[in-house]
């Protein structure tokens, strides 16, 4: 059974830093695609990166060069590097996962995705 966690969310300023983290059990496939969504309210939800089994990430236009995903498949962890906060990245985020490998529409693709985490709230303050 696949669970998905993640945690790692909290209140900023502007220009500040977060790191989010998933912990992703239950994968026994070769292959898998992990994404950070995130949706603020009243808004759609939103792909925010992805990365696959073999460390291939992608990136939103609006997060490129502030937002770095990585893995450590030893511990079946992902993180979400976040800097140079800006008031519209408030959101609540969600970690998510499917077997195989990433969709080339992973960022509007949420339904795609098997295993999704509860979600972390991220509060960028001015």
């Amino acid at each position: 059974q696949v669970q998905v966690v993640e945690s790692g969310g909290g209140s900023v300023e502007v220009g500040g830093s977060l790191r989010l983290s998933c912990a992703a059990s239950g994968f026994t496939d070769s292959r898998r695609c992990m994404v950070w969504y995130r949706q603020a309210p009243g808004k759609e939800h939103e792909g925010v990166t992805a990365i696959d089994t073999d460390g291939r990430t992608s990136y939103a236009d609006s997060v490129k060069g502030r937002f770095t995903i990585s893995q450590d498949n030893a511990k079946n962890t992902v993180y979400l590097q976040m800097n140079s906060l800006k008031p519209e990245d408030t959101a609540v985020y969600y970690c998510g996962g499917r077997r195989g490998r990433c969709p080339p529409a992973w960022a509007t693709s949420w339904t795609r995705f098997d295993y999704w985490g509860q979600g972390t709230q991220v509060t960028v303050t001015s």
